[in-house]
């Protein structure tokens, strides 16, 4: 019924994960590499071991548990039907937060960080900065419908003003990075009096905006190697995610293949992604992706939206985080240029692009820190 938020925990059946095992045992190995490195994409290995454990040792069913615990609940807004977390603070005084994902990320991102912004009391924190948290799935992934084309950042923008209002949050910040970051700068957009304030672990960067400093240097830098090196898979979402979607929606190593990669490129590690994401960290998510089949319909955000994305001019204060291995890295300059409403800005020590995910500490102080000066 339109209107209503009706519980809905998530519940895959056992013949589900028995055919990704059956097919986790048969698959069809490419060549091994030419190279000693990633840089001609996973190591055959690598990716023989990761999927070793994933048929052997993974359990998905303890990453269901804790998905669980959390409320998991599905609403219908504007044609469709938006599935969500929601971690309610035991402090009277809580603000009501949106924290937004991206791809190729899920609410599984923000499961460390979100009790931390809930509960600051329980881990030595202040509880005046507590948050009542929710963890809303963009359309097309998880257990969100897949929708038709035209939901772009704007429209689920306001999706998400509904979404926060019918929960009783007349007034409420947003979080995002990623397409997260798109979305909660649709949010900033809207702004007062629903959106109080916003903050992003994100700022992306283009070849236009100049460089006046050795960090601005090293910025442009940095986006010009992605580009050489690391957006084939932007440029195949945004021309052809449906070609995409057979592959990944048909083997489960393409589609574990396909983030792996994201998780050594994008996350700040050692030389080891696993020492920043836990095997099973990473294949809750991949699992996520599989079980759902939302291989093709998470791509689409590309095709619908990479092309046309806008900024928006936000007149809400303004946070803003940069973690040092992110896609992007820009200078306060820049944030300020783009955001004069900037009351946040920090440079952090350690953190890639999945910031809740890989420092759950340090986001949540961000978050904190950030939305202190709107409360």
């Amino acid at each position: 019924m339109t209107g209503t938020i009706r519980p809905h925990p998530f519940a895959f059946p056992q013949h589900a994960l028995d055919d990704l095992r059956e097919r986790l045992g048969r698959t069809r190995w490419p060549d091994k590499e030419t190279v000693d490195d990633w840089s001609q994409g996973v190591p055959l290995e690598r990716m023989q071991s990761l999927c070793e454990h994933w048929r052997d040792v993974y359990e998905w069913r303890a990453c269901e548990a804790r998905l669980n615990a959390l409320d998991p609940s599905m609403t219908h807004i504007d044609g469709l039907d938006i599935h969500f977390l929601h971690l309610r603070s035991p402090e009277p005084d809580a603000r009501p937060l949106i924290l937004t994902h991206g791809w190729p990320g899920s609410v599984l991102e923000f499961l460390k960080a979100a009790p931390l912004l809930a509960d600051p009391r329980s881990c030595g924190g202040n509880p005046r900065d507590a948050f009542h948290v929710v963890l809303p799935t963009l359309p097309g992934f998880g257990l969100s419908e897949k929708p038709e084309a035209g939901w772009t950042p704007e429209r689920i923008a306001k999706a998400w003003v509904a979404l926060m209002q019918r929960l009783g949050y007349d007034r409420f910040f947003a979080q995002g990075g990623d397409w997260g970051y798109a979305i909660t700068n649709a949010l900033g957009g809207i702004g007062a009096p629903a959106v109080g304030a916003v903050h992003f672990n994100m700022f992306p960067i283009n070849d236009t905006m100049t460089a006046r400093d050795a960090q601005e240097e090293r910025a442009q830098a940095r986006l010009r190697a992605f580009e050489d090196n690391e957006s084939g898979y932007q440029i195949e979402q945004i021309q052809s995610p449906q070609t995409i979607g057979y592959a990944l929606t048909d083997s489960p190593v393409g589609q574990a293949a396909w983030f792996y990669e994201k998780y050594e490129q994008w996350t700040d590690h050692d030389g080891e992604p696993e020492s920043v994401l836990s095997r099973d960290e990473m294949l809750d998510n991949i699992t996520l992706y599989w079980l759902t089949a939302t291989a093709a319909s998470s791509a689409r955000i590309y095709w619908q939206s990479m092309r046309s994305f806008k900024e928006h001019r936000i007149a809400v204060p303004v946070g803003y985080s940069q973690f040092p291995r992110d896609i992007h890295e820009t200078s306060r300059r820049w944030v300020e240029e783009r955001y004069p409403s900037l009351v946040h800005y920090r440079e952090l020590p350690k953190g890639g692009h999945f910031a809740a995910w890989e420092q759950p500490e340090l986001f949540a102080t961000e978050v904190r820190d950030s939305f202190r000066h709107a409360r």
